[in-house]
């Protein structure tokens, strides 16, 4: 009854309720129910690609004569495991896709068959925290089902530490050649999962994913028991050979490669076919029930859909992170054609508050694209905004895909009638936009080509000036400093301004790094030079030569061997510092400036170059995380920020934070909610994450005036007046977090 009164009456999808309140009557409900599984079930887990790797894995049965049950929508908790369960007959396979941290709650009861598991990513850090997390929780999953085959990808050093761990019997597949692509920025796994040394790559495809080996332990990519071979990527068709080796044996033995194409051209396509394929084969599915699957695919759910709207071609699809994200500017890059982007950011409990994590995309590379028209949308558009602005974009707010195509269809429009326009969405801003271009699209299809409106509830994407209620900005577009506006007609006499970025290869968590690009992209609107040092693992670093540090924070294994590294730099740094030059730290990289900070739950010595100290007060789950306000005397605006962190930094009697908490919510540097950061000298240190910069240009400012202060010290050039930019953009975001944390 419950599911036909949230269907029928509420037009809900009941997708998890009926599940949520059957497990409140009976915990046990999955194991209850899995009887109704004659031949077994598969979970599918991973950070990228589950909702369209499950449908697939399920098509593909059904195509072989199997009845499958499945939680089809993407409902992933237990609660959505456990519907699927009550609402659908008795079937030869459960075909389940689960979130990862809720494994842990699925495998006892439901004992599946086997455990798929694709990739995995950064994903919602305030929510999932690090990685190691979710890999303890996997295995720990596994352990209560020790009859569950574990089928994974080999290629993600991340997936393989997990089966290498585990007990139960694994299945390892990848792709067994190098494609050739370039890479991105930031990668999740630099380091050995088994000893913490550097890893090596005879080569990567994307992210951390790729033929890996560590030449400390041995720790190396596995033999692949199912692989692909000559992988052809085109303009909108991939195709490979897949094989299956001794130990994989399915329907059709374990020799023979077959080939299987797609009509959807991607690296990641490639490696959610590849999986679908490997447990399909294991599952006893015949090849030719598979590729009927792959053609007949079309799920229709907002992952790689495609609408034809007022003439114009458009692809919708999920990003939620930055390697997915960074995924879909490889297919907008490789349509060289006049375009439209559209990106949708909201910042829900299903996306994670924190939006930091849109710094560690590769933005940049639109820059060089024939973009037309770019469009920020979501609850979060003015930080996408923001990031759009310092990767060379300008992107005008918009508060629904419909709103985009009203633009695109304005006059003087530079846009040509048949260019395609890209709509790339997180988690909660694409049912909405999905939502609206399927109303766009049957308006096409039946003749009425101009854009509609959809219902202004059902508008989650919209702008947060209808969220909140607050007015909207004059100014909808993001301005760009040109280059040259030094005030009064200053330039700058002598070398560049030097940033050095410590440790970025290691030290790169939520977005931080971004702090960086925002430093040397001021100087140069200014039309004042600027050059970014990277000192990576390993090398040495003259910061005589340097006029602004950066320090960021990452992961447990990363921040201990950076660790070591700045060690061996502390006199450097102790001699920058006391000569006034700026540094700027964030999270980890503010910890290790004083005499302890924690590493996992470990207390161990920092650099003892601030004065004051970082403690554990409990787990490293215990973590204080949110939105947050400061008021600092380095600017006349709210310091808004996200701090997400476990140490709690104590600074010594009388030393200077770098501001009071002003907001409700939020603690800073420990529990007493008072102060964040430290002042000292010419030193920022911070927990507050955005990147801090992004929204706070007063701060960025600040730094930079002293960093051309140090210039002129160390070159005797006279130091240029920072003249003042248009930062209408970065002071809305600013105004609108602030709004509504009532500061």
């Amino acid at each position: 009854m419950l599911t036909v009164g949230l269907r029928d009456v509420l037009r809900r999808p009941a997708a998890n309720m009926p599940g949520k309140i059957a497990l409140y009557v009976d915990p046990h409900l999955i194991a209850d129910l899995r009887g109704k599984l004659a031949r077994g079930s598969v979970v599918v887990v991973g950070t990228n690609g589950k909702t369209s790797t499950v449908n697939l894995l399920a098509d593909a049965l059904a195509c072989a004569g199997q009845q499958v049950i499945c939680n089809r929508t993407g409902a992933n908790l237990d609660s959505g495991v456990a519907t699927a369960l009550l609402q659908q007959p008795a079937a030869d396979w459960g075909v389940f896709e689960c979130d990862e941290l809720w494994l842990a709650k699925v495998t006892p009861g439901l004992q599946p068959t086997y455990v798929l598991l694709l990739n995995l990513f950064r994903d919602q850090l305030d929510r999932c925290g690090e990685i190691d997390r979710i890999q303890e929780s996997i295995i720990g999953s596994l352990v209560a089902s020790p009859s569950t085959v574990l089928v994974y990808n080999a290629d993600d050093p991340l997936c393989a530490a997990i089966a290498a761990k585990a007990p139960n019997r694994s299945v390892a597949f990848g792709i067994d050649e190098d494609l050739g692509l370039a890479q991105n920025t930031v990668a999740d796994a630099q380091m050995c999962q088994m000893c913490d040394a550097m890893m090596g790559y005879d080569w990567r495809q994307y992210g951390q994913l790729g033929k890996y080996h560590c030449d400390s332990c041995g720790f190396e990519r596995p033999a692949l028991a199912m692989a692909a071979h000559g992988v052809e990527l085109g303009a909108d068709r991939a195709s490979f050979e897949a094989v299956a080796r001794e130990g994989a044996e399915g329907a059709e033995g374990s020799a023979d490669a077959v080939r299987i194409a797609t009509g959807q051209a991607s690296p990641y396509v490639v490696y959610n076919l590849l999986a679908a394929w490997a447990a399909a084969h294991l599952m006893g599915v015949p090849v030719a029930a598979f590729q009927q699957a792959v053609d007949e695919f079309d799920p229709q759910n907002g992952r790689l859909q495609r609408y034809v709207v007022n003439g114009h071609p458009v692809l919708l699809n999920l990003a939620k992170n930055p390697t997915g994200f960074n995924q879909n500017l490889k297919i907008i890059a490789a349509d060289q054609s006049p375009k439209a982007i559209a990106f949708f950011l909201n910042a829900h409990e299903g996306d994670g508050r924190d939006t930091s994590w849109i710094w560690d995309i590769d933005m940049e590379e639109l820059a060089g694209q024939d973009v037309r028209a770019a469009f920020a949308g979501g609850e979060s558009c003015y930080d996408m905004q923001i990031r759009l602005k310092y990767a060379g974009l300008e992107a005008e707010r918009t508060s629904s895909i419909d709103a985009v195509f009203e633009a695109l269809a304005a006059p003087g429009c530079p846009l040509p009638p048949d260019a395609t326009v890209y709509a790339i969405a997180n988690y909660t801003a694409l049912p909405p936009v999905k939502k609206g271009l399927d109303a766009l699209a049957a308006k096409e299809d039946s003749g009425a080509a101009k854009a509609g409106s959809y219902a202004a509830e059902d508008a989650a994407a919209a702008t947060p000036e209808a969220a909140s209620g607050a007015p909207e900005p004059p100014n909808h577009r993001a301005s760009h400093p040109s280059a040259g506006v030094a005030g009064e007609g200053e330039t700058l006499d002598g070398p560049a301004i030097r940033i050095v970025h410590l440790y970025p290869d290691l030290l790169n968590l939520y977005g931080d790094n971004g702090n960086v690009r925002i430093l040397a992209q001021r100087l140069r609107w200014r039309g004042i030079p600027a050059e970014v040092r990277e000192v990576h693992n390993g090398e040495t670093a003259d910061l005589s030569q340097a006029d602004l540090v950066f320090l960021g924070g990452g992961p447990d294994r990363e921040q201990r061997l950076a660790s070591t590294g700045l060690m061996a730099l502390r006199d450097e740094l102790a001699r920058f510092i006391d000569e006034d030059g700026p540094l700027l730290a964030i999270c980890g990289g503010f910890q290790i400036l004083g005499r302890t900070w924690v590493l996992g739950d470990e207390e161990v010595p920092g650099l003892g170059l601030a004065p004051m100290e970082t403690r554990r007060p409990g787990t490293s789950a215990d973590r204080l995380v949110g939105d947050i306000a400061l008021e600092s005397p380095l600017a006349e605006h709210p310091v808004i920020g996200y701090e997400n962190h476990a140490g709690r930094t104590y600074l010594d009697e009388g030393v200077q934070p770098f501001g009071d908490v002003a907001s409700e919510y939020g603690n800073g540097n420990n529990d007493d909610g008072k102060a964040d950061g430290i002042a000292f000298r010419n030193v920022v240190g911070t927990y507050l994450h955005g990147p801090l910069l992004a929204k706070n240009p007063e701060v960025a400012d600040w730094l930079l005036q002293r960093a051309l202060d140090r210039h002129s010290q160390r070159t005797g050039a006279a130091a240029p007046a920072l003249a003042p930019l248009d930062d209408s953009v970065e002071q809305y975001a600013n105004e609108f977090v602030g709004l509504r944390l009532n500061v």
